[in-house]
């Protein structure tokens, strides 16, 4: 992508537009399959691109994605920043419990370690997709989102944007979430888990649930 331009219109509705050489000179075709930054491609913004021709001879951009200060900003999506602030805040939380003695380090380091796992699946799973791979099934993911790795599941689906269009998808994902704190509410103040903090290593002369009631 060594041509430099701007992407003097566009029709996002229909995904295609047009480039306006940097040097002048004739507009090059762009589609939205050729796009290769994040998000979708906004008019008049600066752009690198490589050139090809169509089946009747007529050139468009191979490949075109943001240059400079456009391409910084486009390179972060919105999502990114917000999942980034929910896995803060949970994590902040759960770290404040820990240090007030009511979680012990066994259940921060679970959300921590099945986090990380499930970011690397899912990133190898965009990457299988991208390629015609061995996907892995959405059961298994929504399997590790419940069991402690929604925090990681979230972030990667905004920083890789994968899986964010699938309604029914997402419903899942979000059912396995409400699931998880649903559970870790549970764990921490009901009466009927007392056995199961014992064996989880808590320290059961402090509880949250004065907190609470």
């Amino acid at each position: 992508m060594n041509q430099k331009g701007s992407l003097t219109s566009w029709n996002d509705a229909k995904g295609f537009g047009f480039i306006t050489p940097e040097r002048g000179g004739e507009r090059i075709f762009a589609h939205i399959s050729s796009y290769a930054g994040r998000g979708r491609p906004a008019s008049n913004r600066k752009v690198t691109y490589s050139i090809t021709k169509d089946a009747q001879g007529r050139l468009r951009a191979g490949r075109f994605q943001y240059a400079g200060a456009a391409k910084v900003g486009a390179s972060i999506a919105p999502g990114v920043w917000l999942a980034a602030v929910v896995v803060l805040v949970f994590f902040t939380l759960l770290a404040g419990l820990f240090h007030q003695g009511f979680l012990p380090l066994s259940i921060l380091a679970t959300y921590g370690g099945v986090s990380l796992v499930l970011f690397v699946m899912y990133w190898t799973d965009k990457r299988a997709a991208q390629r015609g791979g061995q996907r892995t099934a959405e059961n298994t993911l929504h399997l590790f989102e419940l069991c402690c790795g929604w925090p990681g599941a979230l972030m990667a689906q905004q920083v890789f944007r994968h899986k964010t269009r699938k309604g029914s998808y997402q419903f899942v994902f979000w059912l396995a979430v409400l699931a998880n704190l649903g559970a870790l509410g549970w764990l921490l103040v009901a009466p009927e888990a007392m056995s199961l903090r014992q064996h989880l290593g808590f320290d059961l002369s402090k509880s949250l649930r004065p907190l609470v009631w």
